[in-house]
């Protein structure tokens, strides 16, 4: 397997990692801002991805935006908002193509990089506030995100069992705050979070494609020069990933009611391991091995053999050291799904699985690392784990961990696990 190779530097305030690859026929550039998961500023950070996508000084509506875009061959600009344990990411990304495959010469590269540059640096306001038009069409936008995570039911019940387990740890935060947090930001207010975050934040860009050469580190300081006097005062030392996870001192039970068809189970348990310890890789291949994949104990065994759910999963939260399962199960079945769920973690950590479930759950890990990474937004947060982590884990090196595991590693791994809480949304008729 070829490694890509990283050219890293600072430059116009930006740590700056280029990766040259030949394998795509666009350039990918993402800016990804890092902060603490803090209640404070968590809807400030979702909103104000909202806002700098919208428009930009010099192309003050979302239209002339996207027609700047359609000149670059189409090019894509997107912002989106992510925890990774208990760091808030800012995420912005624009994909321009490759003009060495164009007949023309437009120096789209160089234009895309601009425009990234502006979005970040150069955004629509009216004196010391954002557009205030903007601000709200964006509230708007993203009170109907946090209303559709309230609607579906699946990705509701993965919220509920975090916020239950982390209720006094940032973790336990919406990614995208809370209605009444949204709706009481004004533009103001906005603003000058906005230009606290360019102080004080730790702002990565990767460039990923062709261009991703070091002769460009001259350029990327040019047209990001302005950060550069925002970013005298960021912390640039290690901030960890998340706080220690407490000791569970006695397993909780939430259940909430609403007016549903089908329970939702979802379990958390306690890892007390992260991407950045030495068994880190050893629990990913338990976790597969537990509820990943469709040759796991919870799939076959509460899925398939006992009928007991229309769907049961587990994964693995790297950054924060969670264990979650998920399952959706007929309310009557509530007291033998997790009596079976139990059992299952009970067998891992007796060693009860085969060499065989052993040898498939990694060609599957590794399968769905190598698909992550093939893609070029996949390439770039297999990278930023590094980052978020603060321990270097090339992708090379990832697969071969993954092959070296051994069964009593694994069930090592299984040990530490300890259950957290159980949480069930169930139908209000069976109160």
């Amino acid at each position: 397997m070829n490694e890509l190779q990283e050219s890293y530097a600072r430059a116009g305030g930006l740590h700056v990692h280029l990766l040259k690859t030949d394998k795509y026929k666009t350039n990918t550039l993402m800016l990804m801002v890092k902060a603490p998961l803090e209640k404070e500023t968590v809807a400030k950070r979702a909103l104000l991805a909202n806002v700098l996508q919208n428009s930009t000084a010099k192309s003050p509506t979302r239209s002339d935006l996207r027609n700047r875009l359609d000149d670059l061959y189409g090019a894509t600009l997107a912002t989106d908002v992510q925890k990774k344990g208990e760091q808030h990411i800012i995420t912005i990304r624009l994909d321009v193509a490759n003009e060495e495959f164009l007949s023309d010469s437009t120096p789209l590269f160089e234009k895309g990089l601009s425009l990234l540059a502006e979005v970040l640096l150069e955004p629509k306001v009216s004196g010391n506030k954002f557009d205030e038009a903007v601000v709200k069409s964006e509230k708007r936008s993203l009170l109907e995100r946090i209303e559709s995570l309230y609607d579906d039911k699946m990705r509701y019940s993965s919220l509920r069992v975090t916020e239950e387990m982390c209720k006094d740890e940032p973790f336990g935060l919406s990614v995208y705050g809370t209605r009444e947090q949204v709706e009481q930001l004004s533009a103001e207010e906005l603003y000058r979070y906005y230009e606290q975050m360019l102080h004080s934040d730790r702002i990565d860009l990767f460039v990923l494609g062709e261009k991703g050469d070091p002769s460009l580190m001259s350029t990327v300081e040019d047209t990001f020069s302005k950060l550069a006097t925002y970013q005298k005062e960021a912390k640039t030392d290690s901030v960890p990933a998340s706080i220690p996870s407490p000791e569970v001192k006695e397993a909780r039970e939430v259940i909430e009611k609403q007016d549903v068809k089908q329970g939702k189970l979802n379990i958390g348990f306690r890892a007390y391991t992260t991407y950045g310890d030495p068994d880190y890789v050893a629990m990913q291949v338990m976790n597969g091995l537990f509820g990943g994949f469709s040759h796991s104990k919870l799939f076959i065994n509460v899925r398939e053999k006992e009928s007991l759910a229309y769907y049961a999963a587990s994964r693995f939260e790297s950054h924060k050291g969670l264990l979650i399962v998920m399952s959706g199960i007929e309310f009557t079945n509530y007291e033998k799904a997790v009596t079976i769920i139990k059992e299952q973690l009970e067998e891992m950590k007796n060693g009860r699985f085969t060499d065989k479930e052993l040898e498939q759950t990694r060609a599957m890990l590794k399968n769905q690392l190598l698909e992550t990474a093939d893609v070029p937004r996949g390439q770039i947060e297999v990278m930023y784990h590094n980052i978020v982590s603060n321990h270097e884990r090339t992708l090379e090196k990832w697969l071969a961990e993954i092959d070296a595991i051994t069964k009593e590693q694994v069930v090592a791994a299984a040990n530490k696990v300890v259950l957290d809480t159980i949480y069930f949304l169930k139908g209000e008729e069976q109160a």
